[in-house]
């Protein structure tokens, strides 16, 4: 995706312009890519699952990016993509039934990790949704502020004894934290470092509402998602089922 993007950035270059039509061949790599990049998201989770005592800082540094990467999948399905070394944004739109690349330059702001959720919890579908913040780092209640305690603060101390974990034990964990019932939305706080369980149940709801919001779209008709939507390599681990919070109406109508 990214090839054929920077191919398409530097023929808009060359000729001046900032949109260009594309093929149904572009369109379709935002939607494959988004699904590879949530199913890292699910890769990442059954990582930080796998070393929630082995490990609390790898635990949380990897959690954190099993919600990322499932938040960067919807920006995609959305029809957002960066250019990291080209400092470019690609927004994809439909416009007269044709396919349309809109071509803007990266600001000082857009970091990944800033820009991908902002235009998620911009978009009318999220915009309500307490489970997608603006990830501001400064906050208190902040994904992104929370694994920056955990990549960048010392932790000379904070270090377990290592030890391996078997395949029930992960079980045991991905069913545990599939059948707590929130009473509130589990964004992960600073102070409360490295607030592991939080920071898992977070990623867990956001791989379900991603799932969710392409079974929505899609309606069980689309071969290639058929296919992804239950990845063979964690059948053993995770069902996808959570309990449905009651706190959340709007969150009902997506489960």
């Amino acid at each position: 995706m990214s090839s054929e993007l920077n191919i398409l950035v530097e023929k808009a270059n060359k000729i001046k312009v900032d949109a260009l039509n594309v093929s149904t061949k572009i369109s379709s790599l935002y939607a494959t890519g988004a699904v590879e990049i949530w199913l890292r998201g699910i890769h990442s989770f059954l990582i930080s699952s796998s070393l929630t005592n082995v490990s609390p800082i790898w635990a949380s540094v990897s959690g954190y990016y099993a919600s990322h990467y499932c938040v960067r999948g919807l920006a995609h399905l959305l029809g957002f993509f960066q250019l990291h070394r080209k400092k470019r944004t690609v927004r994809i739109d439909i416009e007269g039934g044709k396919y349309c690349c809109y071509i803007d330059k990266k600001g000082g702001s857009d970091r990944e990790h800033k820009y991908y959720w902002k235009v998620v919890k911009n978009n009318n579908l999220f915009v309500d949704d307490p489970f997608f913040t603006l990830n501001e780092e400064d906050s208190s209640d902040s994904d992104s502020g929370h694994r920056n305690i955990a990549n960048y603060f010392d932790h000379i101390n904070g270090f377990t004894d290592f030890y391996p974990l078997n395949k029930e034990t992960l079980k045991q964990r991905i069913d545990h934290l599939s059948k707590i019932e929130l009473s509130s939305v589990p964004i992960p706080r600073k102070e409360k470092y490295p607030d592991v369980e939080n920071v898992q149940l977070i990623a867990y709801h956001r791989i379900i509402k991603f799932r969710s919001f392409l079974d929505e779209i899609l309606g069980g008709k689309n071969g290639f998602w058929k296919i992804h939507r239950n990845p063979r390599w964690c059948i053993d681990f995770i069902n996808f089922q959570v309990v449905t919070p009651r706190f959340l109406k709007n969150y009902e109508s997506i489960i």
